[in-house]
């Protein structure tokens, strides 16, 4: 089988562990693309994204492009004279970069095509109560998760599984789906597939802070399935008023009974055994929770962590 000269480009540890399955694949990576080192925290300490981390560990030379139309640094990739491009949790390509290999520039989706195009497909797959999803990789394109299918695979979404869970999950598989692209590529044995047309397509957009509030006027299973898909990161929210004070509360594990009763939604009680808050149809229960200024904790270290419960309310 034909050995390709890989250029990859991508950001985070599900990136690295796309980029390493190809490392040591007989495939020849010959350079990495990926963010500028940037200083955050405590101190401004100065931190390196997972791919380049991987990358000078294992000698592979690193660009960090401010801006991925230098001409500078187009001209230095063209050097690599690579067969392909592949793309894992990066950016926003100008067309004269994913267009520069012969093979063109493939990117590794966590969701089946063209269902949940956009930045958070494995969070709203929980969200919503799939069954299913998978992952794709595809030809890049000009327009956002559009172009040309070459692979895919299912896999079962675990009963109260969350996005952590999931993510990694399709992780490792999605390194393997890479590898098994990018070999299909060298034995020309893979036949790219336009996307199906799909009248009502279900999106996955970027979720911002003001997305992982919790609606509890929704029904239970709602209820529980967003803080899934939220957990552990961004994590779900609700708001406690606690005496003068009001701090916001993540949730990211809990369960659900289905009840009838007389309560508004959103509706707390609160002692030192007990937290419950009623839904539209049912009580929600949370079991691991952190409190704004506080560390994660279970909920029973929480309760234990208060003496007046009359203060605390649920506020919407």
């Amino acid at each position: 089988m034909k050995s390709l000269k890989v250029v990859f480009l991508g950001t985070p540890e599900f990136a690295k562990t796309s980029l390493e399955a190809i490392h040591q694949s007989h495939h020849n990576v010959v350079g990495v693309v990926t963010v500028a080192d940037k200083a955050s925290g405590r101190g401004q300490k100065i931190h390196q994204s997972p791919v380049k981390v991987y990358a000078e560990e294992n000698n592979i030379p690193v660009f960090q492009p401010e801006k991925l139309r230098n001409p500078e640094f187009l001209e230095e990739l063209k050097k690599l004279d690579a067969d392909v491009f592949v793309v894992v949790a990066f950016r926003m390509m100008p067309k004269v970069l994913f267009e520069m290999p012969e093979m063109g520039t493939f990117n590794l989706h966590a969701s089946l095509l063209p269902d949940y195009r956009g930045a958070a497909p494995i969070n709203y797959a929980v969200i919503n109560g799939e069954e299913k999803t998978g992952a794709t990789t595809f030809f890049i394109n000009e327009k956002i998760d559009e172009g040309n299918i070459l692979l895919q695979e299912e896999i079962e979404i675990l009963p109260d599984e969350n996005a952590g869970s999931l993510h990694d999950r399709l992780m490792k598989m999605g390194s393997k789906l890479v590898v098994r692209t990018l070999d299909g590529l060298a034995d020309n044995a893979i036949e790219e597939k336009p996307q199906p047309q799909v009248e009502h397509p279900k999106n996955a957009y970027k979720i911002f802070k003001e997305d992982t509030k919790i609606n509890w006027n929704s029904p239970s299973k709602t209820v529980h399935q967003f803080i899934l898909g939220m957990s552990p990161y961004p994590a779900a929210f609700t708001t406690l008023k606690i005496g003068d004070e009001v701090k916001g509360l993540k949730i990211f594990s809990g369960k659900f009974e289905l009840a009838d009763h007389e309560q508004t939604p959103g509706t707390l009680e609160i002692s030192k055994n007990e937290f419950r808050i009623h839904t539209e149809d049912g009580i929600y229960y949370p079991l691991e929770l952190q409190l704004e200024g506080k560390k994660r904790m279970m909920v029973k270290d929480f309760l234990n962590g208060f003496r007046n419960f009359d203060e605390i309310t649920l506020l919407d």
